[in-house]
C-alpha cells in the first residue's frame, strides 16, 4: 500500500472537511467526511497490524523464555488470526479498476425456474442486504418488482460504501439453486436460476450525456407491494424507457414522483455509462482476437438438496453451509473472485 499517498490524501480531505463552507453542499459534505472516514480507517488498520506484528514477535519470544504452553497456544492463534486479517487486507489493494472506489447499483432478477426462480431472487436480495449490514453500509431500495405467487420478478438497490462496486461487481452473473422446491405439492427436486448485474454509480465527472427528453419515454403509475402493502394513493412510481437502446428502468420507493424520476434517471445513467465500458471492451477484445470473457455467466450454485453447498464455479471456492451464506456470510466468496479476477486480467 501507498501510505504516503493515503497520508497526504488524509490531510488534503481533512483540510476541505473543516472548510467553512462545507455544508453549503450536504450531498458533498457527506461524501468527503465519508472519504475522510474511511481513508483514516484504512491507515489505522495498517498501523494496528504493524504492531500486531511487532506485539507477536514479543509473544513469541516471552513463550519460549518462560516454556509455556499457554502462551504459545495463545500465539499460535493470534498469528493465525493476523493472517487472515492481513489477507483481507491484501484484497482491498486487488480493488484497482477505474470505478472500483465507487458506490454500487445491484439489481437482482429471477430468470428460468418459474415461482422457485422469483423466489430464489427474493433470497439473493435479502443475501446481499444482510450483508451490507452486517458491514454497517447504507442501503436504499430504488425498485422492487413482485411476483404474482411468491419471491420478486427483480429489484434494485444501491451500497453505500467505499469500494461497494469493485467489491460487489464479481457477484455478477447467473446464480443457481437445487432444492426440494416448496411451491410443488409433490416435493420434487427443482432447479431454479437468478441473475446478478452490478454497475458502478454515476458521478459527476463521468462523461455520460443525459439523454435528451425526446429519447426518453417516461410513464407513471401507482405503486404497489405485495398483499396490498406499501399501495400509494397517486401515481408516483416511475418507468423510464430510453428508447434508442431500449433500456427500461424504474424506481418506486420514493415519496414523490419527483423524487422517483431523479433515482430512476441515476439507475439509467449508469446503465448507459456501463454499455459504453461494455462497447469499449468488446472493441478491445476484438483487436486481441480472444472472443471476450464469458466469467459473468453462470458462476455459483446453492445446492440444499440432496447435499448442503455453495460452490463457485470460477474460483472452485465451497462450504458445506448455505444458510449462512444466504444470511450474508458471502466475504470469502466476495474475496476469492476478487483475486480469481486479477488472475484474469493479468491473463
Amino acid at each position: 500500500m501507498d501510505l504516503d499517498t493515503l497520508r497526504a490524501e488524509i490531510a488534503s480531505l481533512e483540510e476541505q472537511a473543516v472548510a467553512p463552507n462545507l455544508w453549503d453542499d450536504p450531498e458533498v459534505a457527506q461524501k468527503i467526511n465519508s472519504q475522510l472516514a474511511h481513508k483514516q480507517g484504512e491507515l489505522r488498520k495498517v498501523n494496528e497490524l504493524r504492531q500486531r506484528l511487532d506485539d507477536l514477535t514479543v509473544l513469541y519470544e516471552l513463550a519460549e523464555d518462560e516454556e509455556d504452553k499457554s502462551s504459545l497456544a495463545e500465539a499460535d492463534t493470534e498469528r493465525a488470526q493476523l493472517q487472515t486479517d492481513i489477507a483481507s487486507l491484501e484484497v482491498r489493494t486487488l480493488l484497482s479498476g477505474e470505478y472500483d472506489e465507487r458506490d454500487a447499483l445491484v439489481t437482482v432478477r429471477s430468470e428460468a425456474g418459474g415461482v422457485d426462480a422469483a423466489d430464489f431472487a427474493e433470497m439473493l436480495l435479502r443475501m446481499y442486504l444482510r450483508w451490507a449490514e452486517r458491514h454497517g453500509y447504507p442501503t436504499e431500495v430504488y425498485d422492487t418488482s413482485y411476483a404474482e405467487e411468491a419471491g420478486i420478478k427483480s429489484a434494485t438497490f444501491k451500497v453505500t460504501a467505499p469500494y461497494a462496486y469493485g467489491t460487489l461487481s464479481v457477484e455478477q452473473g447467473t446464480h443457481r439453486l437445487v432444492r426440494i422446491s416448496p411451491f410443488d405439492n409433490q416435493s420434487r427436486r427443482q432447479t431454479s436460476f437468478a441473475g446478478v448485474e452490478v454497475l458502478p454509480v454515476v458521478e459527476e465527472n463521468d462523461r455520460v450525456e443525459v439523454p435528451p427528453e425526446k429519447d426518453l419515454r417516461i410513464d407513471v403509475y401507482r405503486s404497489s407491494g405485495p398483499g396490498g402493502q406499501s399501495v400509494n394513493t397517486t401515481d408516483s412510481a416511475v418507468r423510464i424507457t430510453h428508447l434508442p437502446t431500449g433500456i427500461v428502468v424504474s424506481c418506486q420507493n420514493e415519496k414523490s414522483q419527483l423524487q422517483n424520476k431523479a433515482a430512476a434517471l441515476r439507475v439509467l445513467q449508469a446503465k448507459l455509462l456501463e454499455r459504453k465500458r461494455q462497447e469499449q471492451r468488446a472493441e478491445m477484445d476484438a483487436l486481441k482476437g480472444d472472443g471476450g470473457s464469458s466469467w459473468g455467466n453462470q458462476m455459483r450454485s446453492y445446492v440444499l438438496h440432496p447435499y448442503q453447498m455453495v460452490k463457485d464455479l470460477r474460483t472452485d471456492h465451497e462450504v458445506g453451509n448455505p444458510t449462512a451464506v444466504l444470511d450474508g456470510d458471502i466475504d470469502a466468496f466476495l474475496e476469492a473472485g476478487i483475486r480469481w479476477r486479477r488472475t484474469q486480467d493479468d491473463d
